[in-house]
């Protein structure tokens, strides 16, 4: 393979799913060149429901993109994610999108796809990685048909079966599948009565079963697989778990989408190779318990974009993009022991039955639910940025500002000095870092900076200290 052929592009992405397309429309805010590669031909047609937490949604706000993706999902209350337990969400979350979005997930990614095309990137369909070689300048990318392509970075966005992570070399220890569900959406003709009262009983023994209305005579039905196997199931597979289980298929007839799920739990050992980075499933996959995955791949692209464009633009500090690895991999470990933790609770065995019992209980103290309900929606992540203070390395939740609300000053995914003093200055970095100043924040600290994800780096008052930080994310000062 040749390794030295002209650069065509800055990053490669294979992989057009939510963590592709976001990485991509990150990049593209700062000017940086980007080709997606998918693999597939058409969109997926399985019009399966995921959930947007919290956590996505601000980010989806800081982007403009909230508005869109609102209109073609449905609000449900922050409550009731942990192990399917039925706790109402706690008071006062720390968010102004404190609510799940359900929605089609190929409608979020025709969004971002749109967004990320919008914004200058260029998408190809049928579009295959086979390998890849990288060298100090770049990485040489060849596709199914032979084709080579040549940027300076290439980010595996590409699943759980990872080309890109494979080729890499990079480990993916964890747990197989030990069990498997099946998941669905099709018509029921029985009774809706009938349906809810034997799915409730049903439920007392096996609490994966579930089947939930979703429109006129459509179900989303969860069971039990018999086995762990894997392959495309059928109606019939369907049917025959239905009966086994419940006595009754419900006449099911008409699946919109089948699919079949594992709980395998697997953790990528690294998140970046030279110039090859991991992003999403191909970094982490879980079982998906509590609906956190995409979740989990869209912050990923949103903590990876500005870090990457930095590198390609030239501003970057020592170990910007290393930072990456280091906040986001503690992340998904996180994520990886609480799926384990309620995919336990789910066994029909005296123990795990007996532990849930217990969780309940405690769930009825508010910090205990909320620790819970914080930990899936992604309000509790902090990355340590070394600093003491209580919101250093946590989100802000988005506020009234001057003239409209903080979130949207960070739709062009650069920093952001909230200054209430009035005396302080970013000069230096204004190609980087907007200032706004603004005394009546609503915010109980004199000054604080925003990183491009909404991240907290710094708070104080002193210009000497601020500089410092502007250069440890932001890079030298121009001039």
């Amino acid at each position: 393979m040749n390794t030295h052929a002209p650069l065509q592009t800055d990053v490669i992405i294979a992989g057009d799913g939510p963590s592709g397309a976001m990485l991509a429309a990150e990049l593209r805010l700062h000017d940086v060149r980007v080709l997606v590669l998918e693999k597939d031909t058409e969109p997926a047609s399985a019009v399966r429901i995921v959930g947007l937490h919290a956590r996505s949604l601000e980010l989806m706000a800081m982007r403009g993109l909230l508005d869109r993706l609102l209109g073609h999902g449905r609000k449900r209350p922050a409550g009731g994610f942990f192990a399917a337990i039925a706790k109402p969400a706690p008071p006062g979350l720390d968010s102004a999108h404190a609510y799940l979005l359900g929605i089609p997930q190929p409608v979020v990614v025709r969004l971002l796809e749109e967004h990320a095309t919008g914004l200058g990137a260029h998408v190809r369909h049928g579009s295959a990685v086979a390998g890849f070689e990288q060298d100090d300048d770049g990485v040489t990318v060849e596709l199914a048909d032979g084709e080579r392509l040549r940027a300076r970075y290439l980010v595996g966005c590409d699943g759980a079966r990872s080309t890109v992570r494979k080729r890499l070399g990079v480990g993916f220890p964890g747990e197989p599948s030990r069990t498997a569900t099946l998941m669905g959406e099709l018509a029921l003709s029985a009774p809706r009565d009938e349906i809810a009262a034997k799915a409730a009983e049903v439920r007392r023994t096996h609490l994966q079963f579930d089947l939930r209305p979703f429109g006129e005579d459509v179900y989303r039905v969860v069971i039990p697989a018999a086995e762990a196997g894997t392959g495309q199931p059928t109606l019939d597979d369907f049917r025959h778990r239905l009966r086994a289980l419940a006595g009754t298929d419900f006449g099911a007839h008409s699946p919109r989408w089948l699919s079949r799920f594992g709980d395998a739990t697997r953790l990528a050992e690294r998140y970046r190779v030279g110039r090859v980075l991991l992003a999403g499933d191909a970094a982490h996959i879980h079982p998906p318990i509590g609906g956190q995955g995409l979740n989990l791949g869209v912050q990923d692209a949103v903590n990876l974009g500005w870090k990457l464009a930095a590198e390609v633009r030239g501003w970057a500090p020592d170990g910007l993009l290393d930072t990456y690895e280091a906040e986001r991999r503690p992340v998904a470990e996180a994520v990886l022991d609480n799926t384990r933790a309620q995919l336990t609770l789910f066994s029909p065995e005296p123990g795990p039955q007996a532990l849930r019992r217990l969780l309940t209980e405690l769930m009825d103290i508010e910090e205990v639910n909320r620790r819970l309900i914080e930990k899936i929606t992604g309000l509790d992540i902090r990355y340590d940025f070394g600093e003491d203070h209580d919101l250093a390395g946590r989100h802000l939740r988005d506020i009234d500002v001057r003239d409209g609300r903080l979130y949207d000053l960070l739709r062009r995914g650069r920093g952001l000095l909230l200054d209430r003093t009035g005396g302080l200055t970013t000069d230096g970095w204004a190609d980087r870092v907007d200032h706004l100043a603004d005394s009546t924040a609503d915010v109980a600290v004199p000054a604080l900076l925003l990183r491009p994800d909404g991240h907290v780096a710094w708070i104080g008052d002193d210009q000497r200290d601020l500089d410092d930080h502007l250069a440890r994310w932001f890079g030298r000062r121009a001039g």
